[in-house]
């Protein structure tokens, strides 16, 4: 049997004199500074993670978690849950619209099965399944407390796996229909903010589903007493309302933690995922990368709970990582200058002074 293990003080602190050195080597290169804005803070996070100003980002990858959502019974989606094990058949062959924006950008792509309820059929797929997806929240918890140990367990055996194979920074993606509705139940169980303020329309429901969606989480934050004024237990929370796939992000964040490897955030359900992992391990907000401000309304909230600002506003709502990807070949320009060694001193002129505070 799985025992809960108590996260709270597990995860590497920042290494503070990595990070001087990348600010430092900012800095000295012939440009104003500050000149690149938040790339170059990105740059000088991902050093206090990798404990290093020798920043490396090159293999990468996107590591997509995929499980069904018992919720999906209540009507609160456009599809059945059927689809989830066609799309991660596909992000495992290849074909998927992240694999095809990752592959202009040199990143790999893996679809890992935590809990798809039509098991998918891909050679490729990574497989850890743990049930035949998850239980509907309207009517009884959606994993046992087992069952979601094993996932953040899971997520955080991902990043040691990835990083003993080379890889030294990875993106969160997720496939599961039905997890947005998860993931604005959850979000609005910690943030404690009401169903209608949250939710958004997910995969484009119209203004009626939205309106059903609402009143379904609604009734779950009233029927598992997460709508009161003080802050509810996050596994508690996690269990009751959400899903393998916000699970097993939560423990990537974590597993970022521990190993020392940044973590990219993608979208709503991947922010979600990082929002339950800062409350079960305060030290995983540190290796928390932005990428983009989901489309969703609740992301801005969650977003300043963690006290990060992604660099990307285009109103996505696709999922699967394709937000997080987005970022790498912003990090590799960024990454071109970052590496020039055109100085000031070696260019003997004289370097801009700071006058900002």
């Amino acid at each position: 049997m799985i025992k809960q293990m108590d996260y709270a003080n597990l995860g590497k602190t920042p290494d503070a004199d990595a990070m001087k050195k990348a600010k430092r080597k900012w800095d000295a290169i012939a440009k104003p500074l500050n000149g690149l804005g938040k790339l170059e803070e990105l740059f000088v996070r991902i050093a206090g993670i990798q404990g290093s100003a020798d920043v490396r980002i090159k293999k990468r990858a996107v590591l997509v978690f995929c499980g069904d959502n018992g919720v999906t019974k209540q009507g609160v989606t456009q599809t059945d849950s059927h689809v989830t094990a066609l799309v991660a058949d596909n992000i495992a062959e290849g074909k998927a619209s992240v694999n095809r924006m990752c592959s202009r950008c040199n990143t790999d792509v893996f679809a890992v099965d935590v809990g798809i309820k039509d098991s998918a059929h891909s050679q490729n797929i990574i497989r850890e399944r743990i049930a035949n997806g998850t239980k509907d929240f309207t009517t009884e918890p959606a994993m046992s407390a087992e069952q979601t140990e094993q996932a953040i367990q899971t997520g955080i055996r991902m990043v040691k796996r990835f990083l003993d194979e080379g890889y030294t920074i990875l993106a969160t993606g997720e496939m599961g229909i039905g997890n947005t509705t998860t993931s604005s139940a959850v979000a609005a169980a910690l943030l404690r903010m009401d169903a209608e303020t949250v939710t958004g329309r997910g995969a484009g429901l119209s203004t009626e589903g939205l309106l059903h969606k609402r009143t379904v989480i609604a009734n779950a934050l009233t029927k598992y007493g997460f709508n009161g004024q003080e802050p509810p237990d996050a596994f508690k929370v996690l269990c009751t309302v959400g899903g393998f796939d916000i699970a097993a992000i939560a423990g990537a964040f974590i597993g970022g933690a521990i190993y020392g490897v940044p973590i990219v955030i993608d979208g709503l359900i991947s922010a979600v995922g990082a929002l339950v992992a800062a409350r079960l391990c305060p030290a995983s907000r540190e290796v928390m990368i932005p990428s983009h401000m989901s489309k969703e309304p609740c992301t801005v909230k969650i977003m300043e709970e963690l006290r990060l600002s992604p660099i990307i506003h285009g109103e996505l709502a696709l999922g699967e990582g394709t937000g997080a990807a987005l970022l790498f070949p912003m990090l590799d320009m960024a990454e071109a200058v970052y590496r020039n060694d055109e100085t000031f001193e070696k260019l003997a002129i004289s370097a801009y002074q700071c006058f900002e505070d």
